[in-house]
């Protein structure tokens, strides 16, 4: 058996820290691998280096449920220079829910304007189960970065997951008028690409305005299912379970089930994704939804 483990090196990444142009870079990264043993998900491997952390498994729906794991960035934000890598392994069998603590934050640049980056490598083997469902991501005015996830999936494997995402601060009169965002998706099967997509938000971009692209919205948020058995009954289930609304829309394509919303109410983004899942989560995998504790405090 695998033994759980967990390091920290120490050693700075060459030429971070001090100095002030595309080059300054601050390196964290948290590797995790899950894999079932005796029919239990266990943590099998967790190397971190910087500041990303992961607290002790929990498991609300019983040992022989999902394996619960909280991600953690204790600085709560990115800053430029940041440099953030996530890889996360299901292996054959296991299940893992992962979620974050809170609101994961991307501050203005500095005056500078170098770029902060974030990824994240999620596997997902031969009949095991991810879900991916991390707390909204906030961008301030200013902000300047690239966000990527590569999602590859292997046989029967499924996951459901979101990511929600909050232009600015309106309510503290904080718009997101400058800065540029770059978010690419991709997830195969087999190594076969189902879902490839790059957006770039840049509000001098006519797409940012434009009916056609962003229209205007300040807030976005996009949710996934892959390997539903019934995919036309659970768009219907959602459909009626979620209402009408000009907001969001779903569909279906290549075997993945893909719902979107467009608003400027970060809370009703929120509410929309969790309402979701609790619809498809018992069409996916056959269980009820069981809200993280992490998401009541």
């Amino acid at each position: 058996m695998t033994a759980y483990e967990t390091s920290l090196d120490a050693t700075p990444p060459t030429d971070s820290g001090h100095r002030f142009d595309a080059g300054r870079r601050w390196d964290a990264s948290l590797d995790l691998s899950f894999a079932s043993r005796r029919e239990v998900t266990r943590l099998v491997h967790a190397r971190h280096r910087g500041p990303l952390r992961v607290q002790r498994p929990f498991y609300p729906e019983e040992a022989r449920g999902a394996c619960h794991v909280y991600l953690l960035h204790p600085p709560g934000g990115l800053v430029s220079g940041d440099a953030l890598s996530i890889d996360v392994g299901v292996e054959e069998g296991a299940h893992a829910l992962l979620t974050t603590p809170a609101a994961n934050k991307l501050y203005r640049a500095d005056s500078h304007g170098v770029a902060w980056r974030q990824q994240a490598r999620l596997r997902v083997e031969e009949g095991a189960v991810l879900e991916w469902l991390p707390q909204e991501t906030i961008a301030f005015d200013g902000a300047r970065g690239e966000q990527a996830t590569a999602l590859a999936l292997a046989g029967s494997a499924r996951c459901l997951g979101w990511e929600v995402l909050a232009l600015g601060r309106p309510a503290s009169e904080l718009p997101y008028v400058t800065g540029r965002i770059d978010q690419r998706f991709r997830l195969t099967r087999d190594g076969r690409p189902l879902w490839i997509e790059r957006q770039p938000l840049d509000p001098a971009h006519p797409r940012f305005c434009g009916r056609w692209g962003q229209g205007g919205a300040t807030v976005q948020a996009t949710l996934w299912a892959v390997g539903l058995v019934d995919e036309t009954e659970a768009v219907e289930a959602l459909r009626e379970a979620l209402g009408t609304s000009t907001r969001w829309a779903v569909t279906v394509r290549h075997g993945v089930l893909l719902l979107r919303y467009l608003g400027q109410e970060c809370r009703e983004a929120w509410a929309l994704c969790q309402a979701a899942w609790r619809v498809l989560r018992p069409r996916l995998l056959g269980l009820e939804a069981h809200t993280p504790r992490i998401w009541r405090t």
